[in-house]
């Protein structure tokens, strides 16, 4: 009986990890396949069967993708403003998730339940709504009119999954630091935040990704092309080079590497944010 429960839990185990490694391929040989062709020359597109390893690799379409429609200058205008959008609605949302989390105050539950409420209300259903806002507030056609509404958007967010992260920090560190004459401010920049840092890199790699990914608003308000973003100038990228997909794929590659680079570096705050919660419990 314990030799066939081994072998059922062995066998349980293998197919695991076999779902897993069958999930990952799907998901991972896209990506491979679309950094393979970025190195292609055009002449070796289209050959069967597709390589994943370039037999005559080349930077050239690289190069080509970073120089030609102003492409550099519509990264820099992505990095800019997701980069400027993560860190006002982190800081924001993090005083916001305190001060639920530890004052209380009239009206706090309703507060909160609105905030909540926001998350429940489609995007698309805003967007009229938020661009005569934006051009009452005359942001219409700016990068900062992306930055306050980004912020806007990923707040109640934000603030939802800071809060319940806050109130798990023992409220006797607090009392500690109240003794010595801490304040509010103090307690929050010198405690707080410093013990919420898998939180915070949470909320940062989905404020940035969200930034980062967003086309509708900043195609609604944007007409200077000076002022366009990387998810619009891919679309307009591949409308002018459709047949070039070296150059298109080395443009969707050259979007993709700060998006790894922000993973890569909260990954491991990130992933003991996601957990901590299946932890405590």
């Amino acid at each position: 009986m314990i030799a066939g429960s081994k072998k059922r839990r062995f066998t349980l185990r293998s197919l695991r990890y076999l779902t897993l490694i069958l999930g990952a391929a799907i998901m991972i040989v896209p990506f491979l396949y679309l950094f393979a062709t970025s190195f292609k020359p055009q002449l070796y597109l289209f050959e069967i069967p597709p390589q994943f390893i370039p037999k005559h690799p080349t930077l050239s379409n690289y190069q080509a993708a970073w120089t030609s429609n102003s492409f550099g200058h519509y990264f820099a205008n992505s990095v800019f403003v997701s980069l400027v959008s993560t860190g006002l609605a982190v800081i924001l949302a993090a005083m916001m998730a305190y001060a639920f989390a530890r004052f209380k105050f009239h009206g706090q539950n309703i507060m909160f339940w609105m905030l909540l409420v926001g998350l429940m209300v489609p995007g698309m259903m805003l967007l009229i709504p938020q661009y005569l806002l934006a051009n009452e507030l005359h942001l219409i056609d700016s990068l900062l009119g992306l930055i306050v509404f980004y912020v806007a958007t990923n707040l109640a967010f934000n603030t939802f999954l800071l809060r319940g992260f806050f109130e798990e920090i023992p409220w006797e560190l607090e009392e500690a630091m109240i003794m010595d004459g801490a304040g509010s401010f103090r307690r929050f920049f010198r405690l707080i935040l410093p013990l919420s840092r898998p939180a915070l890199a949470t909320v940062s790699i989905f404020t940035f990704l969200a930034a980062w990914d967003e086309y509708v608003w900043a195609l609604t308000i944007i007409n200077d092309p000076s002022k366009r973003t990387l998810p619009i100038a891919i679309s307009i990228f591949q409308g002018q080079h459709l047949t070039n997909w070296g150059l298109v794929f080395a443009a969707s590659t050259i979007t993709i590497i700060p998006v790894i680079v922000v993973f890569a570096i909260f990954q491991k705050q990130f992933v003991r944010g996601l957990t901590a919660d299946a932890l405590k419990g």
